[in-house]
């Protein structure tokens, strides 16, 4: 069976969401993929990282402000403290036991985030620009370039230091968390791209989406998945 890797979720009242191309791109890169909803006691986070030797991080809802010391903006959505907790678990945890990790989105911030750094609340507002970083519901476009740092493990997976991506998102990074290193940004300076620094684990994130663009005939996004599934056999092979 292929190693498996847990997937973050979010949740509402009566449904657990995820969009189908998290899952699509995790088994296209030879991965059983594992959906993990919010928990109302976190530490369930324990018992999923037990069976998954990765973690994907995934894009939704804003994380609270208040984790970062921060009063929430008008255009703030309502957190969801149950997902908050149950990721920053599961990041912390990964990170303890060198499991390798993807984060997509929602996903960087709150890696960010878990590092100590802060974010920028709404990109419109705050950070006005001629780029535009929420294209509405074509997920699939690519509307804005990104660059890429040619040392970084972004460029090697994506196998470029250069390409356009998709986006949709209005908070991005703000202050870097210690432990992290910028290694991509859009023309406007916005961070699209950060890895980890810490030696033996192996944590990239990224702000655009690359699930939505795996089956492109680029492979620049796939290679993103096919990088993080062979850290995620190779962490299998250790244990």
């Amino acid at each position: 069976m292929p190693p498996i890797a847990a997937i973050s979720a979010t949740a509402d009242a009566t449904r657990v969401r995820l969009s189908l191309n998290y899952v699509r791109s995790t088994e296209g890169a030879g991965l059983t993929p594992l959906v993990v909803p919010p928990y109302a006691d976190a530490s369930r986070a324990a018992s999923v990282l037990d069976a998954a030797a990765g973690l994907l991080l995934t894009g939704g809802e804003d994380v609270d402000p208040r984790l970062y010391g921060a009063v929430p903006h008008p255009t703030t959505q309502a957190p969801n403290p149950a997902r908050d907790e149950t990721e920053l678990a599961l990041l912390r945890l990964a990170r303890e036991r060198r499991i390798p990790v993807l984060a997509i989105c929602r996903g960087i911030q709150l890696v960010n985030v878990a590092f100590g750094g802060t974010l920028v609340q709404d990109l419109p507002s705050e950070r006005p620009s001629a780029i535009v970083h929420d294209q509405g519901e074509e997920r699939s476009r690519r509307s804005h370039a990104v660059t890429l740092a040619a040392d970084s493990l972004v460029a090697s997976a994506a196998g470029s230091t250069a390409f356009d991506v998709n986006s949709y998102h209005h908070q991005a990074v703000d202050r870097l968390g210690t432990g992290l290193r910028v290694t991509g940004r859009a023309p406007d300076g916005v961070v699209e791209a950060c890895e980890g620094t810490e030696a033996g684990w192996w944590l990239l994130a990224v702000q655009w989406h690359p699930e939505d663009l795996t089956t492109d005939a680029p492979g620049w996004d796939r290679g993103l998945f096919r990088a993080w599934a062979d850290q995620v056999r190779a962490f299998c092979a250790t244990r």
